[in-house]
């Protein structure tokens, strides 16, 4: 047995554009046009004095599984207010969105049971529904039509699963018609809400508050925290028997690690952020505004988005990937995404806006943008 197997498979990536490498970036100050922390609570000093302040309580790790006795007071009282932020009976915490999203769908369908997902979900959705054992059926984008006569022909258990906010384009799903549909068809209906939380809604309640869409509308919905709310790891909240089904069973639940009880302190209070200081989502929404007009001014080729995510289609891999090391030597940090995280040819730069921006720094992006592009 040798490695000359991935040896070629390496060489073939890196032929096609498709090799991904970490980027470091140290000893050169530039602007972060890539990251999640959409409302800047990452590096918020109230949230990072109270993790300190709990990693001294409850010290760095939480020491086992949350069945063993990982499940602090800490997690107790997250789950408690992630509950009420959502207008859910309970929520549940998970390590990361990865394993809330797969040991959810694995929980709830097995062999025979039909998942049925948008063809842009996030690859965690996507590897639980293939995980499971149950007919994994993806419909097209957004296309309800297709939808509706997947579960026309379904039988046993119907679980419909979507991003709120996706994660690569930027929009959003038809979540109140997927409700409707749901009901009709007698299906569950499991939304993840990651890019959503913190961004919108009233409360920062995400997609779901924006739509004023119910437990009963939404029974699943998923959160992470490592986005918006600047902190780690991720929850699912619903009914009680949804909560102590995924206890019970959600493999991803029982058998790792709980995440740090001074993260879930941490958490705490960007919650608290989130809820009370409304200007974070205004600031944000001005932002987003702003790099849209002058994107449609400049005639940059931006995908169609309202959220945080402005990803501009630039088609090819190489390109993209040029395009993204030119803007990190103009002093941008914006990352060239590629297949298989988006389709063939539908390379992109996607850029996030965060309320650390200032209005002055979209304009010099803009600005870099626009004269690369028109180098190219």
């Amino acid at each position: 047995m040798t490695f000359l197997k991935y040896t070629i498979q390496l060489e073939t990536l890196k032929a096609q554009g498709l090799y991904r490498s970490h980027r470091i970036i140290d000893d050169k100050t530039v602007l972060n046009f890539c990251s999640n922390d959409y409302l800047g609570l990452a590096k918020n000093e109230t949230v990072i004095s109270t993790f300190k302040n709990a990693a001294d309580s409850y010290g760095v790790g939480s020491g086992s599984a949350h069945l063993i006795c990982g499940h602090s007071l800490a997690h107790h009282a997250l789950e408690e207010e992630l509950a009420e932020f959502t207008g859910r009976e309970r929520a549940l915490l998970f390590s990361t969105g990865y394993m809330a999203n797969v040991g959810t769908i694995n929980a709830l369908v097995q062999r025979g049971d039909f998942v049925f997902e948008d063809k842009l979900n996030h690859a965690s959705l996507l590897d639980g529904g293939l995980s499971s054992g149950a007919n994994f059926k993806r419909y097209p984008h957004a296309d309800l039509e297709r939808l509706e006569k997947l579960l026309s022909i379904a039988s046993g258990q119907k679980l419909i699963v979507t991003d709120g906010v996706f994660s690569m384009d930027g929009d959003v799903a038809p979540l109140r018609k997927l409700a409707i549909l749901a009901k009709q068809n007698a299906a569950l209906l499991m939304v993840d809400d990651a890019h959503g939380f913190g961004v919108l809604g009233k409360t920062g309640g995400g997609l779901v508050e924006e739509l004023n869409l119910t437990q009963e509308d939404v029974p699943i919905l998923m959160g992470t925290l490592g986005k918006a709310f600047g902190t780690f790891g991720a929850f699912i909240a619903g009914s009680e028997t949804l909560i102590e089904t995924l206890i019970q069973s959600a493999r991803t639940y029982i058998y790792t690690t709980a995440l740090p009880p001074a993260i879930a302190e941490a958490t705490r209070a960007s919650l608290k952020i989130v809820i009370a200081e409304t200007w974070r989502r205004e600031k944000l929404q001005v932002l987003i505004s702003q790099f849209k007009t002058g994107a449609v001014q400049l005639n940059l080729p931006l995908m169609p988005s309202d959220s945080p995510i402005q990803p501009l289609l630039i088609g090819d891999s190489f390109r993209a990937t040029e395009l993204s090391q030119q803007l990190l030597e103009a002093g941008f940090l914006v990352s060239a995404i590629r297949p298989p995280t988006v389709p063939k040819n539908k390379a992109r730069l996607r850029i996030t806006l965060s309320v650390l921006h200032e209005f002055e720094d979209v304009t010099r992006l803009l600005e870099a943008l626009d004269r690369l592009l028109k180098c190219g």
